[in-house]
């Protein structure tokens, strides 16, 4: 009796809107939740990949309504942690530099951060080992939201906030209109879509305020909630499943 053969599965499951059709065929399996767009090449140099019953090769792109198989292929399973990083901190280890970064104080090993906080904020970072997830969180035209408490040193008048909201011209380019919360004279909640380098800062400084403490404390549906600075928890249950499945995983 012959053994059985791996189970061969068609991606995506389900139409995804976001997908920028044409695509690389190793995109295509990043965004469709397969692999890392490394692993989709050796996927793909293997020969487990097909295109509309034809074998893949790497320059391959995918049009809307092909059918895409890989050979098979069974699910990872990855981990999601949720960290409070410590004002002080790097998020990632920078040449020159000789300060302590995520990777040489977390206790777990395997996971990295995905995007940053430069090393005067704190607050919500996720740590994981699912590459795949990067570009669907980091990338500003899937409009996830980041949530920050920012204290100035001066008294924030209202005409600064509405600049902001609106959206204000900065160094590199006009920022996307965002939402703002008045918690006190000199403190906001400030939700953004994107994630340019100092951006909050950046943006306070256009309209003449000087940042003093910046703190990310929501991700998406994720919030630091009472999580000590520098403690950590598994992302889990009902908040990992309604995380991923806002990525389209």
């Amino acid at each position: 009796m012959p053994a059985p053969t791996a189970p061969t599965k068609t991606y995506p499951t389900k139409k995804k809107d976001d997908i920028p059709y044409p695509v690389r065929i190793n995109r295509y399996l990043a965004l469709t939740g397969v692999s890392t767009r490394r692993g989709a090449e050796e996927l793909i140099v293997k020969g487990k990949v097909t295109i509309n019953n034809r074998v893949a090769v790497l320059t391959d792109r995918v049009l809307q309504g092909d059918e895409v198989v890989v050979k098979g292929y069974k699910p990872k399973s990855y981990r999601y942690i949720v960290y409070n990083k410590k004002r002080g901190i790097l998020t990632h280890s920078e040449k020159g530099h000789h300060d302590r970064s995520i990777a040489d104080i977390f206790p777990v090993s395997g996971v990295y951060p995905i995007g940053r906080l430069d090393k005067e904020s704190e607050g919500l970072i996720i740590l994981t080992d699912d590459g795949r997830i990067t570009e669907r969180l980091l990338s500003p035209r899937f409009n996830h939201e980041k949530e920050y408490l920012v204290t100035v040193q001066e008294h924030l008048k209202n005409e600064m906030i509405e600049a902001m909201e609106r959206g204000i011209v900065i160094e590199d380019g006009p920022t996307k209109p965002c939402r703002i919360v008045k918690k006190g004279p000199s403190m906001i909640s400030m939700t953004i879509t994107e994630g340019r380098k100092h951006q909050i800062r950046r943006m306070l400084s256009a309209v003449g305020g000087t940042v003093i403490a910046l703190k990310r404390v929501r991700i998406m549906n994720i919030t630091l909630g009472s999580l000590a600075p520098g403690a950590y928890r598994d992302l889990k249950g009902a908040e990992k499943d309604e995380f991923l499945s806002s990525l389209g995983l």
